[in-house]
């Protein structure tokens, strides 16, 4: 269920801190102790990336597993969460096609919510991305924006991840695609997290009204 909104909100991320500003960002939200480092060497890591107006700096996944990572986010004071039936979130990797820097923090560039493809299905909206040369968002690239840009996680205004796909053992896509949208505060949620930053899944089959595709240039 989502929380609704008849007003637009921002889909493209705004000018963005430098990266120095967003590396102290993660640091103040408790990265450096879920990573098991230092302050001093995620500002390291961040010292020799070079980003530009609109670069997000992104948390690799070898660094803090991206279920990890969401507990990080917050929204109305209520910090994200994880829907109970997707365990299996940190087994999905970057899709075919995606190569992501092997890095423990590298950046992202010129970040769209894709409001315009709002119910599309994920089988319907990847063509769609890649043909206007962009890609679509890994799971943790799409939790790391959200730690810089809150606010681009707002009612009806929400986002799917499809960069992001675990395959089966018998090496085929699993049908589930991560998405990152507001709890309703119903069924498993509680309505302790009602207005909370809920990172779930959604059939690639499926269209829904207020999830997005969130998209990148390409690196």
């Amino acid at each position: 269920m989502s929380l609704t909104s008849s007003a637009p909100a921002p889909t493209a991320t705004s000018t963005t801190p430098t990266v120095r500003e967003q590396v102290d960002r993660l640091i103040a939200l408790g990265l450096a102790e879920l990573a098991g480092t230092s302050a001093d060497e995620l500002r390291s890591h961040a010292a020799e990336l070079r980003g530009g107006a609109r670069s997000i700096l992104a948390v690799h996944p070898s660094l803090v597993p991206v279920s990890r990572l969401v507990p990080l986010l917050s929204r109305a004071g209520r910090p994200g969460f994880v829907v109970s039936d997707f365990t299996d979130l940190d087994d999905f990797a970057p899709m075919d096609g995606i190569d992501i820097p092997d890095r423990p923090l590298y950046l992202v560039h010129e970040i769209e919510r894709g409001d315009e493809l709002r119910n599309w299905s994920p089988d319907e909206a990847l063509p769609e991305i890649t043909s206007r040369g962009r890609r679509p968002l890994t799971v943790g690239e799409g939790v790391s924006w959200l730690l810089q840009q809150p606010e681009q996680l707002q009612p009806g205004f929400c986002a799917m991840m499809i960069g992001s796909r675990r395959r089966t053992p018998a090496g085929d896509l699993d049908p589930r695609t991560p998405a990152v949208w507001i709890s309703g505060g119903s069924g498993r949620d509680g309505r302790a997290r009602r207005g909370a930053p809920k990172l779930g899944w959604c059939w690639a089959g499926n269209r829904h009204t207020w999830l997005g595709f969130a998209s990148a240039a390409p690196c």
